[in-house]
């Protein structure tokens, strides 16, 4: 017997001639145009408030700036007037719209550049380990998820559970410190045994040893950001399999005499995997903002820590583009979720 996918197609729909099927790609269009003019509502709202959120911060970046310099207010108020802090705020909020509308997100206070130039050598080793810690904690987290849902009330169930929530529970800041205290910086007479600041080391060598010298400064902070995450996709993967279990067609499959392992990848498995390629669409805009928390415990050289620099001057300018490039990633990524999974899943497009 095939997968509920099917059985929830009406009878009329499965035997729907073309004029049928053309009306279904009408609708999935028109949903995905709904779709798509809600996201850039939502992108226009988060331009915005990214705006008008950032100077709500206390600080004064021109002052910050001037730290260490014997300054006059004269040049303070030059200075200001170079940065265009000195116009009127409405008159600061078009320019800051115009700008963005033509991909121009403008100079960095901090380092003299542009937003763009330093979000673009930011972003290769946020991809690098925040995808990295998306594909493991995804293929930890569905695995144990599919075993521990399979066999609810086992020891495995109860022993994965617990661990995933409990790490799920801890403060990513502190789990990171306990690492890199552990297994970084060592205890007593016991070394360390990774390195735990940067992305390569100061010596880093050439060729396949570099490469081996990234994936060692990957372990910890990978690890942190794996261990607080992956949880999600095993709580989601054991509760949709375990509604699965329950359903007509996985009785009927086993009575009619399939291995247990077969009904349980063929006919429960691609069932239950929906709501986790939704959440995995979700995950996937944040990789592009990586974690503010891990790079900054670790240094590594990412968008999270550039986002931490940038509020720390404050760096108006840095803040918006690095906020505004996160945000928008993760409202384009919810509209692919919800459009691909309107697109799998049939009872979705009949409701």
């Amino acid at each position: 017997m095939t997968a509920p996918l099917e059985a929830a197609e009406p009878a009329a729909a499965q035997a729907a001639g073309p004029g049928d099927e053309r009306s279904t790609r009408r609708g999935t269009v028109r949903y995905a145009l709904s779709k798509a003019g809600g996201a850039l509502f939502s992108i226009a709202m988060v331009i915005v408030g990214t705006f008008f959120l950032f100077r709500m911060l206390p600080g004064d970046p021109v002052r910050s700036l001037a730290q260490g310099r014997n300054m006059t207010p004269a040049q303070l108020d030059l200075e200001r007037s170079r940065l265009g802090l000195d116009k009127p705020l409405i008159e600061q909020f078009f320019q800051f719209v115009g700008d963005t509308l033509r991909l121009d997100l403008g100079m960095s206070y901090e380092y003299k550049r542009p937003v763009l130039d330093l979000i673009g050598e930011r972003l290769g080793p946020t991809l690098l380990l925040a995808g990295t810690g998306l594909v493991i904690a995804v293929s930890l987290g569905i695995w144990q998820g599919t075993r521990a849902g399979w066999r609810s009330g086992s020891t495995f169930d109860r022993f994965s559970t617990g661990t995933s929530l409990l790490l799920w529970s801890v403060p990513t800041f502190w789990l990171g410190l306990l690492l890199m205290m552990v297994f970084g910086v060592g205890i007593g007479p016991i070394p360390g045994i990774f390195p735990f600041r940067g992305i390569e080391s100061v010596d880093a060598p050439d060729g396949f040893a570099y490469v081996l010298d990234v994936a060692s400064h990957m372990v910890l902070p990978c690890l942190t950001l794996v261990a607080v995450v992956y949880a999600q996709y095993l709580l989601v993967m054991r509760s949709s399999l375990l509604e699965e279990v329950s359903q007509d067609y996985v009785t009927v499959a086993r009575a009619k005499g399939l291995r247990d392992d077969d009904v349980r990848r063929r006919h429960a498995v691609p069932n239950a995997l929906l709501p986790t390629v939704t959440l995995v669409f979700m995950r996937v805009g944040f990789v592009v903002g990586g974690a503010v928390t891990v790079e900054t415990i670790y240094t590594w050289p990412g968008l999270g820590q550039l986002f931490y620099e940038a509020i720390s001057v404050p760096d108006f300018t840095l803040m918006q583009g690095t906020f505004l490039l996160i945000t928008v990633a993760v409202i384009v990524m919810n509209t692919l979720a919800d459009v691909v999974y309107h697109m799998l899943d049939p009872r979705v497009r009949s409701a």
